[in-house]
């Protein structure tokens, strides 16, 4: 019997407990990968964007897509397969063809042969196997042997070895599962939580590791703060011995990024001694910028009961506190250590005209005491798991988070990175104009934008001069004067355009005192003095 061959189409996933998009990839198609190699089949794996570049969808016996996005965002070079593409892939495979991932609910599921809504690799695997191919979730024994044989597909990924970061699970499910949780979130469906363990998780990271993976982000739980806990609890005892083995271990490993996801508030106010030293053992071993995100959702305690959420503002409050605390420390690529980020969701059962004031005022009180937040994700309520009969007043909506960009985001963004601050490492992606934009690698990262044009696919160390609502400008640093453009000399603080035509017919300069007569004004000469570098090159 000849092999049975396996296309596996990655159209990127964009979920709550899993990031897919580039530079993303996610363990949910590492997962298919490896549960196809264990039943014996050959795979091929292609992204959305190699057959966007190409048109060409490899052939093959079954033809596994993996894609949907369940938490909408902008994207900056790729996206998610739309309904409209999907559409049109199915029309184009032959063979038979599976859906998996949120998409499997979307319009497009009807050209599959089946659309899975679980667990794709598990239903995949079944199927290859023989066996019935019905809804299940997988053992931990499968999970932890199909992210060890699916692991070499992360060498075909377009974005292999940088800027490429693999996504590590740690568990699935929901401490909160008896009382079934948030009502929006799917994950307390899964039941309690299924934990890897330590050893599994530093040994699926070795293996990536020596594929030539730099950077990986330990998510697909709720909690990491709670990973590890043997408590019963909606809100349980957190266990810092477990996460002090699996983040020594992996700091073992030295990858370029290490950073962590969710964090529930409620367990980090409730048990606050266990919570600081989680949060240390967080700050020793992984990569600063690293954000936890802080289900909060709505500060209206109305809203809070009736959807059974997580934490209460004080909660909440409290989390944010101690991770400013512990983590405000700058680290190496120049971001601080540990920062809180907050998800606001717009649409949920109870909410008002009231909320958004609520919610205002609590942002407020954050920033006037001194606290930092990285991100604030605001986003309506999608109906995946129920359907939610609020309906939002668009123009209340839009004109909240236009508030919260203009008078929360952008004075955080000053607090984080204050001007001069330098950002390590910024891998430059896109070009626009004469605008070149980057981001570090890793979890939320800053997108930067330079105000003129710099060789993209490259890293450079960037100088923070101004902020915007969701991005920071900054120049190169140190800026080599005598050999850049006159674009970027006039991005210089205080330079213009007017000053940057006298120093290039000035150039070249030897120091300090050649340019500061050149520019004629202290002022901007002393500003200069730490930025400037006199060499003609790199």
């Amino acid at each position: 019997m000849s092999e049975i061959s396996v296309t596996l189409i990655d159209g990127y996933i964009d979920d709550p407990a899993a990031l897919g998009v580039p530079p993303y990839i996610s363990p949910m198609v590492r997962a298919c990968a490896g549960a196809a190699a264990d039943a014996g089949a050959s795979v091929q794996y292609v992204t959305a964007d190699m057959i966007r570049n190409t048109g060409i969808i490899p052939e093959a016996d079954i033809t596994v897509v993996l894609s949907g996005n369940t938490v909408p965002g902008k994207y900056i070079r790729s996206m998610p397969l739309s309904v409209r593409e999907l559409k049109t892939a199915a029309e184009r495979i032959k063979g038979w063809k599976m859906l998996g991932g949120s998409a499997a609910s979307s319009d497009a599921a009807d050209l599959f042969n089946i659309a899975v809504e679980t667990d794709l690799a598990a239903v995949l695997y079944d199927g290859l196997c023989g066996k019935e191919m019905n809804e299940r979730l997988r053992t931990l024994e499968e999970w932890d042997r199909w992210m060890l044989l699916g692991a070499d597909i992360v060498k075909q990924h377009q974005d292999y070895p940088v800027p490429l970061v693999a996504e590590i699970e740690t568990y699935r499910g929901c401490h909160r599962y008896r009382s079934g949780g948030c009502s929006y979130c799917i994950e307390p469906l899964k039941g309690k939580p299924l934990m890897r363990s330590p050893s599994a998780i530093v040994q699926e990271a070795k293996k990536l590791k020596e594929l030539g993976i730099r950077n990986i982000r330990i998510g697909g739980q709720t909690c990491i703060i709670s990973y590890g806990s043997e408590s019963d609890s909606e809100i349980p005892e957190p266990s810092p011995a477990a996460v002090e083995e699996l983040f020594f271990g992996l700091k073992e490993l030295e990858f370029d990024v290490l950073h962590v996801d969710n964090a529930n508030p409620a367990v980090i106010s409730k048990y606050p001694e266990q919570s600081e030293k989680i949060l240390g053992i967080l700050k020793e071993c992984c990569t600063s910028g690293n954000v936890l995100a802080l289900g909060m959702e709505s500060a209206d305690i109305n809203v809070v009961k009736k959807n059974n959420l997580n934490a209460t503002p004080s909660q909440v409050l409290d989390a944010i506190r101690l991770i400013d605390r512990i983590g405000s420390e700058r680290g190496e690529n120049g971001m601080p250590a540990l920062l809180p980020g907050i998800n606001i969701i717009s649409g949920l059962d109870g909410e008002t005209s009231d909320t958004n004031r609520k919610n205002m005022e609590f942002l407020e009180s954050v920033l006037q005491e001194g606290s930092m937040l990285r991100r604030i994700n605001i986003r309506q309520v999608m109906n995946i798991r129920r359907d939610f009969l609020t309906k939002t007043d668009q123009n209340d909506f839009k004109r909240f988070k236009s508030a919260v960009r203009e008078n929360i985001d952008r004075k955080m963004l000053e607090r984080i990175v204050p001007y001069g601050t330098v950002l390590r490492n910024v891998y430059m992606e896109l070009a626009d104009g004469n605008v070149t934009f980057g981001r570090q690698i890793g979890s939320y990262p800053l997108l930067v934008g330079i105000p003129y044009p710099v060789e993209t696919e490259t890293f450079v160390d960037v100088m923070i001069t101004e902020w915007g609502f969701r991005s920071v400008t900054g120049i190169e640093y140190p800026f080599r004067i005598n050999t850049a453009s006159m674009t970027a000399i006039s991005s210089l603080p205080g330079i213009g355009k007017k000053r940057s035509v006298s120093i290039a017919r000035n150039r070249p300069f030897r120091n300090m005192d050649e340019l500061s007569r050149v520019i004629n004004d202290d002022n901007i000469s002393e500003n200069l003095k730490g930025i400037v570098s006199f060499e003609e090159s790199g």
